[in-house]
């Protein structure tokens, strides 16, 4: 009995074996074996493109200027939709949905929405011309086929009903033309919808179309209404542009770029793209046949990298300061019933101010009027190109104008270097300048002319000269240069005077600035024509009052303030203060004060052009005396009223720096056909008393427990 019960044991037991052996075998036929051979059949493999995050661009106190908003993008897997039962049915739903929302989606099929067909290769770069000549080779088409040809052509190759209209069949060939572009040219997977609302993402996504996903993204986004000039703009690269960080990137010496990036295109946007740029990521998708995902991993190196912040010298406060008190300086000169000079500059059309730190050439405020809001400039686009005097133009880097009487302290340093004149002598204002050699040339001072010839300002010295702004006084010191040097000797001493200075020299900023001129035969020539290119000694004396063709930027102007505050040492301007990594943890870069150039300045000549200049405020006749009245610390300045040559008011300029004796702050205000300099004073007026009551401005904070 022991036996049997033992072989009914071991039989039982080999019964149990057999039948989990079976299962095995048929288990392991089925999740690996047919399960590995079916995945062979419906898996897609994709590159998709993970967009890396812009840096940050925050001004020197740590406020964030632009920065990132979390958005999401629809991309289509071309494999899903392509390999999908019904694909074009598919697409016809999409497009219909986009087009009852309202909502745009990307499209790169060069061809008219409408008949009759055009191709509009012209609105995109060569590179995306390329790949459409590509996919013609592909698809054995001729790339000479005119526009009308190729779309039938492409409604029998993508199988278009012939009941839909043409824009259904254009609108989904469009799309067909994206997927199939995919695989000519090896790129990533289609983004199909850029910064999707979530309304309209939950709409889309509800039609449950093949291969169509969700990716998460960054849209460039604006916290400031301000600053619109300088914050600058994106947009899609151009082929210069394109053509520029390929070579980059293929010379190891720039970071890669996809052809469809958006990059600055103005202001800080652009002058700084090389450490705001974000490289981005690129992802290997292992996706079924449904779309439904079953692995991701990026490619090795391929991870997306945030770009780096960057912190400007920028003080928004005092930015937001300079731009109202622009626009209430300008309201102030076009209403009639508080402007009640004489020449009262009712015909302002646009105006601009730069504020500097003197000892380092960081920019801590500028700005032009009119300007827009960089918040909705997008929108509004059309609507800006619509007003007035240009809003997009930026008066500070770009205007160049006639410095009027603010030259007065070049001629005065430039006459006493030349040894003509020495401080504290009296010159005697004649009223009007007749000199031998200068006949049929006889320009005014205006204290004669507005008397009508009654009177004129008499003996003064240069400090008198500057408080009152007598053209006289400084005729003469271009006079005197001349008798007795000869013209080019004089002209020379100005020029180099000037451009020492900084005028009409680039002031170095990151942004894209206009050089202008300065009155000399190169100018000159440059700027007229026939018997008028030659420099006359007449040119000098108008050159001696910031005429001729003396034309500088309010930046340059602002830069010459600061180098008679620093006593000839002159600054490279600057808007980078630094630029950290995209966690703030690691400094890339910190921006130190650069000496352009120094002149050699006796102290006689540092104390007639600064006296002066404190005169214009403190003297019983200075030209700003009532506008800049009541600061907390005493200011240099100087007026300046230049004709231009157009029609209506003359232009204005004020500039100034301030202490006076120990100046920290230099500021340059212009006004186009605002009529007096000591107008704009009120704008600098504001700056100051801003500055000079908080303690913020100047000093440099990055954000808590994030910078080492």
């Amino acid at each position: 009995m022991e036996r049997i019960s033992r072989n009914r044991a071991i039989a039982i037991i080999l019964f149990f074996v057999l039948i989990l052996s079976f299962f095995s075998v048929r288990l392991f036929k089925l999740q690996v074996i047919e399960a590995s051979g079916k995945d062979n059949t419906v898996k897609f493999v994709s590159q998709t493109r993970v967009k890396a995050a812009r840096g940050d661009i925050l001004d020197r106190n740590g406020n964030v200027l632009v920065g990132n908003r979390a958005s999401y993008d629809l991309v289509i897997n071309h494999d899903v939709i392509k390999s999908a039962t019904g694909t074009n049915t598919h697409l016809y739903k999409l497009i219909h949905k986009c087009w009852e929302l309202g909502i745009e989606y990307i499209d790169h099929f060069p061809m008219t929405k409408d008949r009759p067909y055009e191709y509009t290769l012209d609105d995109y770069t060569t590179a995306w011309q390329g790949y459409f000549q590509d996919y013609l080779l592909d698809a054995g088409i001729d790339s000479d086929i005119t526009a009308p040809l190729l779309m039938e052509r492409l409604r029998g190759r993508y199988k278009i009903p012939g009941e839909w209209t043409d824009a259904e069949a254009r609108a989904v060939i469009g799309l067909r033309y994206e997927f199939d572009l995919r695989g000519v040219a090896n790129l990533p997977t289609f983004t199909f919808i850029e910064d999707v609302s979530d309304a309209d993402l939950s709409a889309l996504l509800e039609l449950n179309i093949p291969g169509l996903m969700v990716e998460s993204s960054t849209v460039r986004e604006y916290y400031t209404h301000y600053a619109a000039h300088i914050l600058g703009t994106m947009g899609a690269m151009t082929d210069s542009q394109w053509a520029a960080v390929k070579e980059a990137y293929e010379n190891g010496t720039g970071e890669k770029y996809y052809m469809d990036a958006q990059v600055g295109q103005s202001g800080f946007e652009s002058a700084f793209e090389q450490y705001l740029h974000g490289v981005d990521g690129l992802r290997k998708d292992v996706v079924d046949k449904n779309g439904t995902i079953i692995s991701q991993e990026y490619y090795e190196g391929q991870e997306p990298k945030a770009g780096c912040n960057v912190e400007t010298t920028i003080d928004i406060n005092l930015q937001m300061v300079a731009e109202d008190a622009l626009s209430d300086c300008i309201a102030f000169l076009k209403d009639p019933d508080s402007n009640t000079s004489d020449s009262k500059g009712e015909d302002v059309e646009g105006a601009s101010v730069v504020a500097m730190e003197v000892k380092t050439g960081d920019v801590l405020a500028c700005a032009s009027y009119p300007t827009y809001d960089p918040m909705t400039y997008n929108e509004k686009y059309e609507e800006i190109l619509e007003q007035d005097f240009d809003p997009l133009f930026n008066r500070a880097l770009m205007g160049t104008y006639y410095p009027g009487s603010t030259y007065k302290m070049c001629t005065l340093i430039a006459g006493m270097r030349a040894g003509v004149y020495q401080y504290g002598e009296e010159i005697y204002d004649e009223g009007i300048f007749i000199k031998e050699g200068y006949e049929g040339f006889t320009p005014k001072c205006l204290r004669y002319s507005n008397s009508h010839g009654a009177s004129t300002h008499g003996n003064i010295t240069s400090t008198e000269a500057l408080e009152v702004s007598c053209n006289y006084f400084f005729y003469e010191l271009a006079y005197r240069m001349t008798k007795q040097y000869g013209l080019k000797t004089a002209l020379s001493y100005l020029d180099d005077t000037a451009k020492a200075l900084g005028l009409g020299e680039p002031t170095g900023v990151e942004l894209y600035e206009k050089a202008g001129y300065r009155a000399n035969e190169e100018s000159k020539a440059a700027t007229h024509t026939g018997q008028e290119k030659k420099f006359y000694r007449g040119d000098l004396i108008q050159a001696s009052i910031g005429q001729a063709t003396n034309m500088f930027t309010p930046m340059q102007e602002c830069v010459y303030a600061a180098t008679l505050a620093n006593n000839g040492t002159r600054m490279k301007a600057t808007f980078l203060n630094r630029v950290v990594s995209a966690d703030y943890t690691k400094l890339v870069k910190e921006n130190q004060p650069e000496i352009v150039s120094t002149m050699d300045l006796s102290d006689s000549i540092i104390r007639a052009y600064k006296e002066g200049m404190e005169a214009v405020i403190s003297g019983s006749q200075g030209t700003a005396r009532k506008t800049m009245s009541g600061l907390p610390v005493k200011v240099c300045a100087k007026t300046g009223t230049a004709q231009t040559g157009r029609l209506g008011s003359d232009d204005g300029y004020f500039v100034c720096f301030a202490p006076a004796d120990d100046p920290v702050i230099a500021i340059a205000v212009h006004g186009e056909k605002a009529a007096h300099g000591s107008t704009l004073g009120q704008v600098a007026k504001a700056i100051l008393e801003y500055y000079f009551s908080t303690d913020d401005v100047g000093e440099v904070i990055t954000y808590e427990n994030k910078l080492n």
